[in-house]
């Protein structure tokens, strides 16, 4: 049984912003679909057509890439929903120039997902065998968001065992 794309927190709250019906109906549909690739991807991209802005079908699509092992794609969709997240959230939309206090990093939304994002596109370089950038992002992240509120010491403790080999 398939599940549902989860894109609520344990609070019940939505983790990257409110997704409307019609959306969150079509993003359903592509988790039915995953067994055929093709018609999930199309889905998944209709849901984005549907809400162009809509930050939790950017998270959809790039895990829908990286779980199969498409890293390219998953990291351009990965930067597009960044640059939408810094649009809404209203702060520079290249991670390098984000600052502590760019945002309020522990507000739910935008700020959220350019966490949560900047963590999967580090893992995605790190898989993808970038490990000074991936580096890179996870400096960042450390000093944009001191307390990892979305588990990127995680991914740190994986790029420091790869640099070290």
């Amino acid at each position: 049984m398939e599940r549902p794309v989860e894109l609520r927190m344990s609070n019940g709250r939505m983790a990257f912003g409110e997704v409307p019906e019609h959306i969150d109906e079509k993003l359903q549909e592509a988790v039915k679909a995953r067994p055929d690739a093709a018609a999930c991807e199309a889905l998944l991209w209709e849901a984005h057509r549907m809400g162009p802005r809509v930050l939790p079908v950017f998270y959809a699509l790039y895990k829908f890439y990286f779980n199969r092992k498409r890293f390219a794609d998953a990291e351009r969709v990965a930067t597009i929903g960044l640059d939408a997240a810094a649009r809404e959230g209203g702060y520079a939309g290249d991670w390098r120039s984000l600052r502590a206090d760019s945002t309020d990093w522990a507000r739910e939304g935008a700020p959220r997902f350019t966490l949560f994002t900047l963590k999967a596109l580090a893992f995605i370089t790190l898989r993808s065998g970038r490990v000074a950038e991936a580096t890179a992002i996870l400096a960042k992240l450390a000093e944009i968001d001191p307390q990892d509120r979305v588990g990127y010491g995680v991914i740190a403790a994986l790029a420091k065992g790869v640099g070290d080999e």
